[in-house]
């Protein structure tokens, strides 16, 4: 059955369905050996469909895996750049996986991958809530009132985000670690609410998304999710 291809994309898990749209604006995705362009359809069954050069699988299994991304990784399957990737990372895993959302290159942590896009796609978006909460070390002149700034809605990009819930972990004179928790995740979110509000900030690291927990996941490893962990997923 004929569908748009945004849709198809998403469904396998590589991109959002707006990001899926930019793929094909931006000349990414071929059917059947043709350049496709916005509104084209395909069908997933019949049609040799291509992303970025990579040939789309069939839907079967859905895999989800956490992973523990360090720091000087880019959260892309591929980079023009030439640097290192999550996809280097999980490599091993035998069925091809998407990074849910992002963590910026310099910043660690929980990553999310799954080729379950109806997942991805609620996992990503505002309108679900899902909460993310960061290990953050950061420096300022004033942490208490920058924390302060921080607890209340800010404006970042032109657009209205919701105050920030943190916790101190410790301080000590012009430095603090605390827990930082936001339920939107926009782009380098916690970065600019920092940045905004007068911290810098030398160390992030995802923690938690939702009720998933890093735990004790090591740096640079990935693990499957349990069972109780995927029905979670699948419930939001």
């Amino acid at each position: 059955m004929q569908e748009r291809l945004q849709k198809i994309i998403s469904a396998h898990g590589l991109a959002s369905r707006r990001e899926a749209e930019k793929l094909i604006a931006d000349g990414q995705v071929k059917v059947n050996g043709r350049v496709a362009t916005l509104g084209d359809k395909a069908d997933p069954d019949k049609d040799r469909i291509e992303v970025q050069g990579v040939m789309l699988g069939s839907r079967g299994k859905r895999v989800y895996i956490m992973l523990h991304k360090p720091r000087g990784y880019v959260t892309t399957m591929s980079d023009e750049l030439g640097r290192k990737t999550v996809a280097d990372l999980v490599s091993d895993c035998p069925e091809r996986v998407y990074p849910v959302g992002r963590l910026d290159y310099n910043s660690e942590g929980l990553l999310i991958m799954t080729n379950d896009g109806d997942v991805a796609n609620a996992l990503m978006h505002p309108s679900f809530g899902i909460t993310k909460t960061y290990l953050t070390k950061v420096s300022g002149k004033d942490i208490d009132a920058s924390v302060a700034a921080m607890g209340e809605e800010m404006t970042i990009d032109g657009r209205r985000v919701k105050a920030a819930s943190i916790k101190f972990i410790e301080k000590n004179g012009d430095e603090a670690s605390l827990y930082i928790t936001i339920n939107e995740g926009r782009n380098r979110q916690v970065r600019k609410m920092c940045e905004m509000s007068g911290l810098t900030v030398k160390r992030l690291k995802r923690v938690s998304e939702g009720k998933l927990m890093l735990g004790d996941l090591k740096y640079g490893k990935w693990r499957y999710l349990t069972d109780a962990e995927v029905r979670y997923l699948r419930s939001i």
